[in-house]
This record gives C-alpha cells, sequence and structure tokens, in this order.
C-alpha cells in the first residue's frame, strides 16, 4: 500500500512538472500561421535559418512557412512579404535585403496588429518590434583585427559587399575603425555584387590581372564571395593574398582548410528563426499594446530592441572542431 502510495505522488508531481509544457502546446489554436520571409533562400546560410524556424514549428506544432525568391531580388522579396501578410498570419519574421523599400509594408504590418521581427538584416527605419541577429559591428571590427595581423598592418584591400543592407554596412563600418588604427592598410576598392557571385569571381580575375602586385587582400562582407575569390586565386596559382571570408559556407570552410582563406566570421542563422520564431509565438500569445509605439526608447518596454546572438571566428585552428558541432547541431 505505501509503495502505490509513493508511485501515485511520483506521477502527480511529474504531471504537475510537464503541465506547464503540456499547457503550453496545446494553447495554439488552428488558424495560427508564421511567416519568415528571406531571400535568397536556397543558399546554405538561409537553408540553416529556415531549418530553424520550422524545427521551431514542429516542436510546438504550429503551422509556419519559409518563403522569399530563390534569388537576391528585393522586388521579390517584398512581394514575398505582401502576401504573407494577405494571409492575416499571427506573426513575420523578415531579413530585409533592401529595407528602404520593405519599410512601409512592415509599417503596415505593424498597424494592422501583425507582430513584425527582423533578423539577420535589419530595417531601423521601420516600426519592427526588434532585431534578433549578429552585432554587424563588432563583428567587422573582430574580422578587421585579424585582417591586420595578416597583413602584418600594411597592404591594399579590396571589399566586396551589398552597400544597401543595413548590416554589411555595419560590417564594412567595424572593419574600416578597426583598420583605422593601421594607417598603412588602405582600402582601395568597394565591389558591390548585387547578390551575383559571380561578381565577385570575375571581378578579383580582372583585379589580379591588372593590378596583382597592387593589392593584398580581399573582404568578403557577406556568405557568397569569399569561395569565389579562394577559386580564382587557386585556379591561378597565386599566394601570399589573404582573403577574410563570412560565414559557413561548406566550400568557405573547405577553403580555410585547405589555407587559401585565412578566416571567416561565423554566425548563427538558425538560432536567430528559431528565437524568431518563439518570440513571433509570445507576442501572438501575450498581446503588447499599442503595437506601434517606439518601445526602444521606453526604458520600461516588454521587449528588448536587439538580440545579440553571437559570432566568432573560425580558421585552420578550428575548423575541424566547428564543422564536428554543425554537423551535431544539424537535424538529419
Amino acid at each position: 500500500m505505501r509503495e502505490r502510495h509513493k508511485r501515485l505522488l511520483c506521477f502527480l508531481s511529474l504531471s504537475l512538472l510537464l503541465l506547464p509544457f503540456l499547457s503550453c502546446s496545446s494553447a495554439h489554436e488552428s488558424d495560427e500561421r508564421y511567416f519568415f520571409v528571406a531571400a535568397n533562400i536556397k543558399v546554405p546560410y538561409w537553408q540553416t535559418a529556415g531549418a530553424g524556424f520550422m524545427q521551431e514549428a514542429v516542436q510546438w506544432k504550429i503551422r509556419a512557412d519559409f518563403v522569399g525568391p530563390d534569388t537576391y531580388d528585393p522586388q521579390a522579396q517584398l512581394e514575398a512579404f505582401r502576401n504573407a501578410m494577405q494571409a492575416k498570419p499571427s506573426g513575420i519574421l523578415v531579413a530585409p535585403v533592401d529595407a528602404k523599400l520593405l519599410n512601409d509594408d512592415i509599417d503596415k504590418a505593424i498597424a494592422s496588429g501583425i507582430p513584425v521581427l527582423t533578423m539577420d538584416s535589419d530595417a531601423p527605419g521601420s516600426k519592427r518590434l526588434f532585431f534578433i541577429g549578429t552585432n554587424n559591428y563588432q563583428a567587422g571590427f573582430i574580422g578587421g583585427q585579424r585582417l591586420a595581423k595578416e597583413l602584418q598592418e600594411k597592404g591594399n584591400v579590396v571589399v566586396f559587399t551589398m552597400p544597401e543592407q543595413t548590416n554589411l554596412q555595419e560590417r564594412l563600418h567595424g572593419y574600416r575603425d578597426a583598420l583605422a588604427l593601421h594607417p598603412q592598410i588602405k582600402i582601395t576598392q568597394i565591389v558591390d555584387i548585387k547578390g551575383d557571385p559571380r561578381v565577385a569571381f570575375d571581378t578579383t580575375g580582372q583585379i589580379l590581372g591588372k593590378e596583382k602586385d597592387k593589392v593584398n587582400a580581399f573582404v568578403c562582407l557577406e556568405a557568397q564571395a569569399g569561395k569565389e575569390v579562394a577559386t580564382v586565386l587557386d585556379s591561378n596559382g597565386i599566394k601570399g593574398k589573404v582573403v577574410m571570408a563570412m560565414d559557413t559556407d561548406p566550400d568557405t570552410l573547405d577553403w580555410i582548410g585547405k589555407g587559401v582563406i585565412a578566416a571567416t566570421i561565423s554566425q548563427k542563422p538558425y538560432t536567430m528563426a528559431s528565437f524568431g520564431l518563439r518570440m513571433l509565438d509570445n507576442l501572438h500569445h501575450n498581446k503588447i499594446t499599442p503595437l506601434d509605439k517606439n518601445w526602444a526608447e521606453d526604458s520600461f518596454a516588454p521587449i528588448p530592441a536587439f538580440v545579440d546572438t553571437g559570432s566568432s571566428l573560425v580558421d585552420q585552428s578550428n575548423v575541424a572542431a566547428f564543422r564536428a558541432a554543425q554537423s551535431s547541431a544539424t537535424p538529419k
């Protein structure tokens, strides 16, 4: 009898422990639906982000859609955002490729009561509730410090970027401030790749054909250019150039292992998107009013202004360990 009583107490204790989780998963209505709107969604970086968003949705048994153009197409991303709004979603997570293009529509979504969060790249001129992502200035500053070390504080640098993206603007700002401490390092050219990695490939070939000895380093502020630069250098048997990349595309990691890319800056797109869906779900079930208030300037705001998911350098010293961790964390 005593043993039976003991088992009953254990059962009741376990039930009480699980109750918050059970009630949370059952609190979702059948018409709840969340959207994650990105662009160039076939590249590995965005596939990783999409996996984080969808895996979170599976865990909480809620409807979710990962949408956006397969290419770098700001106008197509705007259309995808508008289509998401028409579905009357419970919340939207968006990674703007052209913030100015999206600002008005983000504001319309907020005005209609749809929570909108930005991730990876921000739209600070909009009324989005807050930004989730990397401290891009700090990421650029760390990259600049490593670049100065690789160049031994002297050399000319070419930068590949997409100037309209606020996150890349911030990374460039970080690089500039880090290099300002090393006056013999100069950024001599900034190239807009317009979302097309072939621009980085072609431009690198042109530079090396005309002024090979005048360029000492290539800095790539987005995920696709680094591997293109490395391919051109390797194909032409060119040694001694420093390549700083961004993100952890499999080819980028391969070139680090081969010693062609010096280092890359790792972000956490899976974490950004996963956490983004958690926050949208929370905002849907625990509404804040008014939704369009400038909460960033409120010292007692119920939400943050910015969630920093972190970044780190990956180079030959830790690339194998990074790949092992990446493999274990990726859903099979």
